[in-house]
Order: C-alpha cells, then sequence, then structure tokens
C-alpha cells in the first residue's frame, strides 16, 4: 500500500480503517480483524470510540509483526482538560495492549490544549509514540503551537469530503509540511456524497464505485483517508484504488461540489 512520509520520515499507510462508531466488543473486533487479513496496515481509534480494547485484540490475533501495523489513538477532552495527558496515554496503551503507539493525537482544541500538547513532545522524546499531532485543529490553533514555541504536529486529522472540502486548512497544512488525514471522506450519514450525480458519472466512467472516486480524489492530493465500514466487500472496495487516476476535468468537476456542509463538530465553537 502506498505511504505517505511524515517530516520526522515515519511512513503511513494511506489508506487506513476508521473505527469511529464501531461498538465496542464483537463489532469492532470482528472488523478491525477482518481489515487486517485482507491487507489493512492503517487502524485509527481514540478513547471516546471505547473500542480500543478490541482493537488491541484483533491486531494480537492477526498474529501480524507488530512493525507492520500503524496504529492512531488520540487523547479525549477531560484529560486534556484536567491535565491527565501522561496517564490518559498510559490507559491507552494498556488497553490496546500494545508496548508503544504509532501516532497520539490531542482529539481537540479544546482549553488546555497547549499543555496537553507538551506531553506529546514528552512521550516522543520518549520513545513511547512514533509520531504526535493533532485532530480538528484550525489555523489559528496551529499558529498558537508555533508561537509558544511548540514543534508543529505532523499530522492534523480534519473533516473532508467532496461536500465539504476545507480547502484553505488543507493548504495550510500542506505548505507547512503537516500531514492531512481526512474523516469523514464520504461525508457521513447526515450529508452522505455517495449518491451524487457528478461522482457517479465520474465512477461510470472508470468503472469503480462513487467510494472509490472520492478516496482517489483525496489520496491523489496526499490526503490520507480513513473510512469506515462493517461490510467486508466495501472495506475491500476501499483498498482497491490503484486501477484508475483521475483526471484535472475530474478533479475540477468535484471542485464545484464544495457546500460547506460539514457533517461533525465545528471546531470554532467546540471549545
Amino acid at each position: 500500500m502506498k505511504t505517505i512520509k511524515l517530516y520526522n520520515d515515519v511512513e503511513i499507510p494511506i489508506v487506513g480503517l476508521g473505527t469511529y462508531q464501531l461498538m465496542m466488543g464483537l463489532q469492532s473486533y470482528k472488523t478491525v480483524l477482518s481489515s487486517l487479513k485482507i491487507g489493512y496496515r492503517h487502524i485509527d481509534t481514540a478513547r471516546i470510540y471505547l473500542n480500543e480494547r478490541s482493537v488491541g485484540q484483533a491486531i494480537k490475533r492477526s498474529k501480524l509483526p507488530r512493525e507492520q501495523i500503524f496504529v492512531t489513538t488520540k487523547m479525549w477532552n477531560n484529560s486534556i482538560l484536567n491535565k491527565k495527558g501522561e496517564q490518559a496515554f498510559k490507559n491507552s496503551l494498556k488497553r490496546l495492549g500494545l508496548k508503544y503507539i504509532d501516532l497520539y493525537l490531542l482529539h481537540w482544541p479544546i482549553e488546555g490544549y497547549l499543555e496537553a500538547y507538551k506531553v506529546l513532545e514528552k512521550l516522543y522524546a520518549e520513545k513511547q509514540i512514533r509520531s504526535f499531532g493533532v485532530s480538528n485543529f484550525l489555523i489559528r490553533h496551529l499558529e498558537n503551537l508555533k508561537a509558544h514555541g511548540l514543534k508543529k504536529p505532523m499530522v492534523n486529522q480534519i473533516e473532508v469530503n467532496p461536500y465539504y472540502q476545507n480547502d484553505e486548512l488543507i493548504d495550510y497544512c500542506q505548505k507547512n509540511d503537516i500531514v492531512v488525514e481526512a474523516y469523514s471522506p464520504l461525508g457521513g450519514s447526515k450529508y452522505s456524497c455517495l449518491h451524487d450525480e457528478t461522482l457517479s458519472r465520474i465512477a461510470k466512467k472508470y468503472q469503480v464505485s462513487t467510494s472509490q472516486v472520492i478516496l482517489k480524489w483525496l489520496t491523489q492530493r496526499n490526503i490520507i483517508v480513513l473510512p469506515r465500514s462493517k461490510n467486508i466487500d466495501h472495506l475491500k472496495n476501499n483498498l482497491e484504488l490503484d486501477s484508475f487516476v483521475l483526471s484535472d476535468k475530474d478533479i475540477s468537476d468535484i471542485k464545484t461540489l464544495n457546500k460547506n456542509f460539514k457533517t461533525g463538530d465545528d471546531p470554532e465553537v467546540y471549545e
């Protein structure tokens, strides 16, 4: 699988499995295990998803070498607010049953994020995490990290899809060597892009699915994608992106679809 290299030379598979809303227990365990069996090597979870334990059990059951699987988890807001970042990390590590985390993120830029970010830098210096970053951070939050003399994040995980293209933030990140990860790349249940006429037309031209067109639109721009599915056929489909390349005209047509329809919470007001 194609990878993207962070500024510290750590490489991340460009397609990952998002586990948000995969229920703890058997559902998340089976989905993660199935995804690893068919070729996924990047799993994204978080404390607030309540499935870290199931994710860890699936990784162990897969019997794949640990160094072949890229695991991301995130520090939740109560730990940021209450300055308990180190304990939050230890708890996540224990639930996952791992000796280290490949990527550790702050989940939201809430009050206390500067102090919590220093915890990420400390964990990285101690080699307990291979890379660190943020999620849902806007330009002003990223500039604030810089203003306080902190290292720039290696990753910013944000909402991106054809109906919410988030171009200004993506451009800022890529110009500053911060890798962008796209969650809700297919638009989510609230504003799904899967039945869009323009995307369906492009998909028909290449004889692929609409979801493949969307994921290709992002990965062609060196954006990591984290689609979620419990369906094994959809999981396989999301990996099969090498048979076609979107033309400039396709990309231009997709550009016109932006509606600023945001599925998730808004970082502008969340804090």
